[in-house]
């Protein structure tokens, strides 16, 4: 019996070092694939930080240039009522004689002035003549004009002003209409009104 015992207790030590080196390898495939998981969400959040940041410096730089193309606004702002007063002064000079030479050098100033904003991006917006715009016009009134079309600028009363592409002073305009025919409509709405009634 004693024999049976000691061939017995080989076997059973066998199994379960087979049964530990099993679990062992079934631990480590566990590992491995917890590995491989971990990794690949490791690599997901790596890319889509990096796509983040890759976004973010075009961001920036699109930023910093737009910042740079209109660094210059509020200076040409505070400029254009100088620009103002410069051709009032122009308008009001213009039939009298004794200023005629004041009423040049005013010109050339102007002309200079609006040449040094012009290299810098500034740009006078036409309104005469255009189709009305509300982007770049702001009406202040309407005309009755037959000779216009209807929604045409056909008198400015402050020049409109763009830096680059974007508009910085929008044009005060009148926006010319169809003369209204108000005599006309009222005989022909009486007409039609006793039409219907002996209807």
């Amino acid at each position: 019996m004693r024999e049976e015992q000691k061939s017995d207790l080989p076997e059973d030590i066998e199994r379960g070092e087979e049964e530990e080196i099993s679990e062992a390898a079934g631990a480590a495939e566990i590992d491995d694939n917890k590995l491989k998981q971990s990794l690949k969400e490791a690599t997901d959040k790596y890319i889509r930080l990096y796509a983040d940041f890759d976004n973010y410096k075009k961001i920036a730089a699109r930023n910093k240039e737009e910042l740079l193309k209109y660094a210059n606004e509020d200076l040409m702002t505070d400029i254009l009522t100088v620009i103002d007063h410069l051709e009032l002064a122009l308008q009001h000079s213009a039939g009298s004689e004794s200023s005629e030479s004041l009423a040049q050098g005013v010109e050339l100033t102007l002309k200079e002035l609006k040449s040094v904003l012009e290299k810098h991006g500034l740009m006078t917006i036409d309104a005469i003549g255009k189709p009305f715009d509300p982007s770049v016009h702001h009406a202040m009134s309407q005309i009755e004009s037959e000779d216009a079309e209807e929604n045409t600028v056909v008198k400015e009363f402050r020049k409109g002003y763009m830096l680059r592409d974007r508009v910085i002073r929008a044009a005060l305009v009148g926006v010319a209409v169809k003369p209204s025919q108000s005599g006309d409509a009222g005989s022909e709405d009486t007409e039609n009104q006793s039409v219907r009634t002996e209807e």
